[in-house]
């Protein structure tokens, strides 16, 4: 068996903001595989400043698995701890090559076009009249369910802007999610989330930075608005220490990225013990490109959690690699009349 690995730069369409600042450029790498006549090919998806593994030695990691890849899936993974977005690679690279489509990880109706994956609609702060256009496109295409990023402006105007969509869709037409990353304090963060609750959200994500569990905890307690985990579970890679950290905290929600966690082991084993503690949970991409994506799309179908997933299409970028990945009514689906647009034979980067 042959392993190489290959850099490619996404390029944004459009400067976009993140909880660590504007980016206009995403750094993937990929892993080839070649045994006999059969490619396969998984996608390491780091975000760098955010992922646990941004580290100056991440590419020396990337050669040293190169040249064991005859270990196999499973003793690479274990030996990956440090490293999730390259265990998520290693993860998909190996059921690529055993698939008999490289791109077909996980058979299903997802993947034979029959069904879909409900996602939810993600709309960019501003204005309340950009705020309102983005809404009603979002309805216009089918989504019951949107997110929202907070801390980004002036939290009196993130209020009058929730008031503002709520006097115009009820929770029956529209389901709130909304996403803090980390911007309040403790000291102000019981406060803010009783205000939150009266616009009868759904969630909200992290709304104070990880790190602070004794806080978090007591967020968790007494919260009128239900708290997923975010932030909190990069760099979590132990088994006891997940453990740890949900008996500690006992969130109502955690939200798995499988390029951030172990890919799909790792975010096996966070839901394993979050559903032993009655902990709900979904998963959401991480700015992959439609490899990755593709990737975590058929993890998740397979799982079959009916709440909205925070999937997409890798749209954002001028040159993602095409794929049968598409957005229709609010869903995700797998377009089995379009093709990919990659030649695995002859990598283009």
């Amino acid at each position: 068996m042959k392993a190489t690995y290959h850099k490619h730069i996404l390029n944004f369409k459009r400067p976009s903001g993140t909880s660590r600042g504007v980016i206009t450029e995403k750094e993937t790498w990929y892993i080839r595989l070649e045994s006999h006549d059969k490619i396969g090919i998984g996608e390491c998806g780091i975000l760098r400043s955010l992922s646990h593994d941004d580290v100056p030695n991440y590419e020396e990691k990337l050669q040293w698995v190169c040249q064991n890849i005859e270990l196999g899936p499973k003793i690479l993974w274990e030996q990956l701890r440090e490293f999730p977005s390259i265990q998520f690679g290693i993860e998909q690279a190996f059921l690529s090559l055993q698939s008999q489509n490289p791109f077909i990880l996980f058979p299903s109706d997802f993947t034979n076009g029959t069904q879909a994956i409900n996602i939810n609609g993600l709309v960019w702060m501003g204005d309340q009249e950009f705020m309102k256009q983005q809404i009603d496109e979002k309805l216009a295409q089918g989504f019951t369910c949107i997110k929202l990023k907070i801390g980004a402006i002036d939290f009196q105007k993130e209020i009058d802007l929730l008031q503002f969509i709520r006097s115009h869709y009820t929770p029956q037409q529209i389901e709130i999610r909304v996403d803090a990353n980390g911007g309040f304090t403790p000291n102000e963060a019981l406060k803010k989330l009783e205000i939150l609750a009266s616009f009868n959200l759904h969630s909200i994500e992290q709304p104070i930075k990880q790190g602070q569990i004794a806080a978090m905890r007591s967020l968790c307690e007494q919260t009128p608005l239900p708290i997923a985990l975010d932030e909190e579970l990069i760099g979590v890679t132990k088994l006891e220490d997940k453990i740890k950290l949900l008996d500690a905290i006992k969130p109502q929600y955690i939200i798995l990225k499988p390029s951030l966690v172990g890919g799909f082991k790792g975010s096996l084993e966070w839901i394993q013990l979050a559903e032993m503690r009655k902990i709900n949970w979904w998963i959401t991409s991480a700015l992959e490109g439609n490899i990755g994506l593709n990737a975590i799309s058929q993890f998740t179908f397979q799982l079959k959690n009916p709440m909205p997933q925070g999937l997409g299409t890798g749209a954002l970028y001028t040159n993602n690699i095409h794929s049968p990945l598409q957005v229709q009514n609010g869903k995700l689906y797998y377009n089995t009349q379009l093709n990919w647009d990659l030649d695995l034979q002859n990598l283009p980067f």
